[in-house]
This record gives structure tokens, C-alpha cells and sequence, in this order.
């Protein structure tokens, strides 16, 4: 008996379903997500990038920050970083949706970088982060990202510029971002994954439930 139809029709019904299954299906739940409205605000979340953060995270892309950082906190569970304060809830696909390319990260080599924005918003830490990482944190496997500025030198009685870093190098010389770093340091600003989604609600704290049942009134 002649089985070369049978095999060929089961091999195309294995090969149109993993099709449906790893192409169609994603598309029709993932692909077809919109931005949520937030209630209180009026805004959309997650919102597009513009100006120096959209260009900064091209700076992030081309320095290759994704190989040591990443974007994606992990839930309860499968990690720490909720417990780390890298993230008040997990990571889900509607947060990428403002990105373009998605730099979810290849390797955990420093922290978490889903809500940097949050955690540290301060501008001029993260200039000093960049340009010498063991000025802030001892023994930082950061590299030096020192092309990213410009050093001067500083003649006898004239005044550092007001974009200079404090304490960054030597006396007599300053320390100047380009823009380069600062537009890299607006997009490190705006990474702020904080918003409760319906897919990803903030977890609800653990409470001690002896603790908070009232006892039943006296008849």
C-alpha cells in the first residue's frame, strides 16, 4: 500500500500547525497590543520616546549596553529582582511596545535596568556612572565609557563650566558630557516600567493573617 500521501499530508499538518502555533497565534495576542490608557493621568502607557531619549537609546544600542544589562524583571519566584527594588512587578511584552529595537538584554552582568529612571533619577550620578564608574561604586566591573566627554584643561583663574562633573578627574582639568552621554542619560531617565497593567499587576504584600482578623464581637 502506497503511504507517500498519508506522510506527506501528516508532515504538512505538523508544519502548519508549529506554524500556527510559533507565528500566527503570537501575532493575533502579542502583535495586536495597544498602549493602555491610565486613568488618572489621561496618558498611554507605555509612551513614545522623543528627543535626546529616543536618540539616547540608540547611543544605548551602538554601546552595547544590552550585553551587560538587561530590561526584564522577573517575577516572584523565578528571581529576585522584585525583592531587589529593580521592579515593583514583573516584566510583560506590552512594556516594549515603545521600542524599536527591543533591548531586553543578552547577560545580567550589572542590574536590571527596567526602571533606572525610577530608581535613580539624578542626571549627574549617571554622567558619573559613565564616565568613571569606580568614583561612585569601588571595584565596579563597569567599564569606562571616558570618550563619551571631554576633559579641558582649566586656565589659572577661569571659572569650570556649569556642565562640568564634580570631582571627575584631576584639579586643573573638567570633565564635559558630549552629547552623546547626555542624551544616553536622558534615555536611562526615561526607562520607568512602573505602571500596573492587567497582564501585570503589582504583587499584593504578604500580611499576617492572624494578625489582622478582628475578633468576633462579644454577644
Amino acid at each position: 500500500m502506497n503511504q507517500t500521501p498519508l506522510i506527506f499530508l501528516g508532515s504538512f499538518a505538523a508544519m502548519a500547525a508549529s506554524f500556527w502555533g510559533l507565528v500566527v497565534a503570537p501575532q493575533n495576542t502579542i502583535g495586536r497590543q495597544q498602549a493602555t490608557l491610565i486613568q488618572d493621568t489621561g496618558a498611554y502607557y507605555p509612551a513614545s520616546r522623543t528627543g535626546s531619549a529616543e536618540a539616547g537609546a540608540q547611543v544605548y544600542r551602538a554601546q552595547g549596553c544590552a550585553e551587560c544589562h538587561t530590561q526584564q524583571v522577573r517575577p516572584k519566584g523565578q528571581g529576585g529582582d522584585i525583592d531587589r527594588g529593580w521592579g515593583r512587578r514583573r516584566t510583560v511584552a506590552e512594556d516594549y511596545l515603545a521600542d524599536q529595537p527591543v533591548q531586553i538584554g543578552a547577560l545580567r552582568l550589572g542590574p536590571d535596568l527596567s526602571n533606572i529612571g525610577r530608581r535613580q533619577p539624578d542626571a549627574t550620578y549617571h554622567l558619573q556612572n559613565l564616565y568613571n564608574s569606580r568614583l561612585l561604586k569601588p571595584g565596579s566591573l563597569m567599564p569606562r565609557y571616558t570618550y563619551l566627554f571631554d576633559v579641558r584643561p582649566l586656565g589659572e583663574g577661569v571659572k569650570p563650566s556649569e556642565a562640568a562633573l564634580p570631582a571627575a578627574t584631576e584639579p586643573g582639568f573638567e570633565v564635559i558630557p558630549k552629547p552623546e552621554a547626555i542624551a544616553l542619560v536622558a534615555y536611562l531617565q526615561s526607562l520607568a516600567a512602573d505602571v500596573p497593567l492587567f497582564s501585570a499587576p503589582f504583587p499584593i504584600a504578604k500580611t499576617n493573617a492572624a494578625a489582622v482578623v478582628a475578633p468576633a464581637p462579644k454577644q
